[in-house]
């Protein structure tokens, strides 16, 4: 635990000094519980760049993070979604952090294909293109071709980027188990969970076989589909660090010269990939989450096909139905009912007033009522909603931000092909239909009979499960396994460990920054 603490102390004062170089500690500035580290995020001021002085604060962050290496990189394209936290500015500022690094040797991407598929290169592919056509922090890809003839591209993970990954995301977990330690105020936003969260998709995204996996889903769910079509995955010369896919070659959705001279109409690309958004969350449950235009081609025949697979999101029936009911209930007018639908789900607190929240969600609806669908940001919209989360108690919720930074993005592309429509007032005939088939008083009555079906199902063991827990009282009590008391009795020990690196951390780059 010690040598722990002293050994992300040492990375986290480096964190702090680069963070310091690029005048990007401005985040610290306004903690009440730590002046000390508004006094150093000031100072920090004294240290920048020279060349970063006219500077966005965000932009500063999002270069000081890029200078971090690609787990901060990974790191910084998350804390985009918590506009809640840092501000519309700073999270469109960090939305456009590019995750590009320079590429590895060939050498180094022929060995791990060849200690991979237990095979030489030669035999694995017919030709291999030496140079990649992309570089990012976890991966990179080449062309090649196999020998039956198929166009492919290969995704090799970069060397050592596992234990690059474990070292930082165990920092971000220490200092998130001290923040909640030390600013109780922000334990509702779960900094524990959501390191945790983004340590899960990291593990996911590094292993090429999920991403294989994730693609083959996604088109199972589009199996027959006209609009959108996903690459095959070359299972044979797949594995957990090297992926296969079958070549695309198409346009990018924001090149509009080549979209033209390709015979596309732009805006009708815009209205298939806002039907094909709409059915990956509403129907599937199941969503490409990293759809830049960097990550999508415009098919010959006019299909949408995405070619990166690394980060997808998942929402269950019950989120599904909350966001319809809310969004339905901001775009009514209907303020209640959103409200109704927040404290329902679980997300605001039952102690808290429906009154005041109905109040707090008035503020952000009225703005937009009347206004015609093509002048709404949904993202905005959502935005605004985790803005209040403080006031009333409200649980952040990862996968709704996922959600909205994907809804943000999918926006931004849209204004930038046409900024005339909307892609969700192009989506308009679907969403409505989807709403009559699963929102409608009909839709409801029939959920209702199949979810109290399935309490039926659940009641001889919740029986059998209550029958047992009224034993075990009978007989002395519920009783704590040993190791159980053990863990308390750690924990009081650990929360005393807990504090000092970070005020140490503090002092010494407030003395480097003073020195410097």
């Amino acid at each position: 635990m010690m040598w722990r603490a002293l050994r992300n102390l040492l990375r986290l004062i480096w964190v702090g000094w680069t963070l310091a170089r690029f005048g990007a500690l401005f985040p610290l500035e306004n903690l009440p519980q730590a002046p000390a580290l508004g006094v150093l995020a000031r100072a920090s001021l004294l240290v920048r760049r020279r060349r970063d002085a006219r500077l966005r604060p965000g932009q500063r962050l999002a270069a000081a993070l890029a200078a971090l290496g690609p787990s901060f990189i990974k790191f910084g394209q998350s804390l985009a979604t918590r506009s809640d936290l840092i501000g519309d500015e700073v999270s469109h500022d960090l939305a456009r952090l590019q995750d590009r690094l320079p590429p590895f040797p060939f050498a180094v991407a022929k060995a791990t294909i060849e200690a991979e598929l237990a095979a030489p290169l030669t035999e694995i592919y017919a030709s291999f293109d030496e140079v990649p056509v992309a570089a990012a922090s976890i991966a990179q890809v080449h062309y090649a071709e196999t020998h039956d003839g198929a166009d492919v591209a290969v995704k090799v993970l970069r060397p050592g980027i596992e234990a690059s990954f474990a070292r930082d995301i165990d920092l971000f977990r220490w200092i998130a188990g001290i923040l909640e330690h030390l600013l109780p105020s922000i334990r509702r936003l779960h900094p524990v969970e959501v390191v945790a969260l983004f340590a899960e998709a990291v593990v996911i995204e590094m292993d090429m076989r999920m991403e294989a996996a994730a693609a083959a889903e996604l088109a199972e769910n589009f199996v027959g589909d006209p609009d959108f079509m996903v690459p095959s995955v070359d299972w044979q010369r797949t594995t957990r660090r090297v992926l296969t896919l079958e070549r695309l070659h198409g346009h990018r959705p924001d090149d509009l010269e080549a979209l033209h001279a390709a015979g596309h109409d732009p805006t009708e690309v815009l209205r298939k990939s806002a039907c094909i958004f709409f059915n990956q969350v509403f129907r599937d449950g199941y969503f490409h989450a990293d759809m830049h235009p960097g990550n999508v081609f415009i098919l010959a025949d006019g299909r949408v096909a995405p070619v990166d697979f690394g980060i997808m999101g998942r929402l269950d029936v019950k989120t599904r139905h909350f966001l319809a009911d809310m969004l339905t209930g901001f775009l009514s007018g209907d303020y209640r009912r959103v409200a109704a639908v927040h404290f329902r789900a679980g997300y605001v607190p039952a102690h808290k007033s429906v009154d005041a929240f109905t109040q707090a969600c008035r503020s952000i609806g009225e703005p937009i009522l009347g206004r015609p669908l093509a002048e709404i940001s949904l993202a905005t919209l959502l935005a605004q909603l985790f803005r209040i989360t403080e006031q009333f108690e409200m649980e952040t919720q990862p996968q709704l931000l996922l959600l909205q930074k994907t809804m943000l993005v999918a926006e931004g592309v849209g204004r930038q092909v046409n900024d005339q429509v909307n892609i969700w007032e192009l989506a308009r005939p679907l969403i409505e239909q989807w709403m009559i088939e699963n929102r409608s008083p009909q839709a409801r009555v029939k959920q209702a009979a199949i979810d109290a079906a399935g309490l039926l199902e659940r009641l001889p063991g919740l029986a059998e499960r209550a029958e047992a827990a009224i034993n075990d009282l009978a007989d002395g009590g519920l009783r704590l396994h040993p190791d159980t008391v053990r863990r308390f009795s750690e924990a009081q020990q650990h929360r005393r460990w807990t504090t000092w690196p970070l005020w140490l951390t503090a002092l010494v780059v407030l003395l480097v920054v003073a020195l410097g």
